[in-house]
């Protein structure tokens, strides 16, 4: 199963607690990259560029997805090229976390290490993003959580509620 959605929307931490009620290893992408690289993902974009972070990001996906009984988490741009929503779509049931940008901006505002928001207008960023990936979420997902409302918990229990109407745990 993968979790995919904007930055900030809470993939890894729903990811974790949906892993361990359905008894499965989470592994978040980006901390993947900085473990295989040795280096956090700021400075890949620093010295790569998006296009190297992105280049790395689908090789890392592409051996993940070819895992079982995995809860993988990905970074919020992984939609972003046409490989990866193949991958995703393909080899796993994508669950799409749908979670506004005003609520985004409020969780991501502090955050500095996320390189994509370091921007004059990060909030203005944040906005232009959830509209250009927010059909590219749609796309891949088998299904459609709308977050930001309660807890990871609940949240998870909703993703539960709609595996056992579309596949067996």
């Amino acid at each position: 199963m993968v979790l995919v959605g904007m930055p900030g929307s809470g993939k890894t931490t729903v990811g974790r607690e949906l892993a361990k009620r359905l008894g499965r290893r989470f592994v978040d992408c980006d901390q993947e990259i900085e473990a295989r690289t040795g280096v956090k993902i700021p400075t890949i974009f620093e010295i790569e560029g998006e296009e190297g972070f992105r280049r790395r990001e689908t090789q890392t996906l592409d051996a993940l997805t070819q895992e079982t009984d995995l809860i993988l988490a990905t970074g919020g741009g992984a939609v972003t090229r046409p490989e990866n929503r193949a991958m995703l779509a393909e080899r796993g049931v994508v669950i799409y976390l749908n979670v506004t940008p005003p609520v985004l901006w409020e969780r991501t505002r502090h955050d500095r290490t996320r390189p994509l928001l370091q921007v004059p207008d990060p909030k203005g960023r944040l906005q232009d993003l959830y509209v250009a990936r927010d059909p590219l979420y749609r796309e891949v997902a088998h299904i459609i959580v709308e977050g930001g409302r309660g807890t990871p918990h609940a949240m998870v229990r909703l993703i539960e509620k709609e595996l056992q109407a579309i596949c067996a745990l």
